[in-house]
């Protein structure tokens, strides 16, 4: 588990959950790796009833397992609830685009510029998986931000743990050459406000999202055991 920089004001306790749910997010604490109370508890310096209020938390987003007989684990990725993130996040997606060939500040579309130069360097590179993941989910945030609804992206963020984190696993194995590909072409429509091309790209995403990840939960795939039969 890797520990990070204390935010300033952050609490104790505030601190413990941001590094337990990065390191759940980030694929540090893999899907199904059992945890401690006890051993938690010390790295994180923090007494024990905070680090099960702590758990409780992360099991209310599905992001933890809590079982009487065999103790506490980082769930697996539930293929109901990516499926349950997908058809929220993409029919709310679509309709953001197309508020925003309407109308997107300036300085917001300088925002997806630089954001996708960002993109395009770590996809010349090897690894830097986790740090693409940022700004892929960074370069959505903007668009929602540029049509004032910053809080809707909140509310999908909540339900994506699980699609979340098996963006990030495809993304490790996966060209991240064509995601940039893709963002360059949401670009591309709200600068020209192509509003009837919004819907031809958003399934051509969707249909790209759901074929990259299918064989990783196939038995064989190096990661199968991560996935919730």
């Amino acid at each position: 588990m890797i520990l990070f920089e204390r935010y300033e004001k952050e609490t104790a306790k505030e601190y413990a959950y941001r590094v337990l749910k990065d390191n759940i997010m980030s694929l540090e604490l893999k899907p199904g790796e059992m945890l401690s109370e006890m051993e938690l508890a010390e790295k994180l310096n923090l007494s024990r009833t905070p680090i099960r209020e702590i758990l409780m938390k992360l099991k209310s987003e599905h992001l933890i397992d809590v079982k009487p007989q065999s103790g506490t684990s980082v769930s697996l990725i539930d293929m109901r609830l990516v499926e349950e993130a997908l058809f929220m996040r993409f029919a709310i997606e679509e309709k953001i685009l197309k508020l925003a060939c309407e109308s997107f500040p300036e300085k917001l579309l300088l925002e997806l510029e630089k954001n996708l130069y960002a993109q395009e360097i770590l996809a010349n590179m090897e690894g830097g998986e986790t740090e693409f993941h940022k700004l892929d989910n960074k370069f959505h945030e903007i668009l929602f931000l540029g049509v004032n609804k910053v809080h809707v992206w909140e509310s999908i963020l909540s339900i994506s743990t699980h699609y979340n984190r098996l963006r990030l696993l495809t993304q490790k194995t996966d060209s991240k050459h064509e995601v940039v590909n893709q963002h360059k072409n949401f670009l591309q429509v709200i600068k020209n406000k192509d509003v009837n091309k919004v819907d031809e790209f958003m399934n051509f995403h969707k249909i790209y999202s759901m074929n990259s990840w299918d064989y990783l939960t196939q038995i064989g795939s190096d990661v199968c055991d991560y996935f919730k039969k």
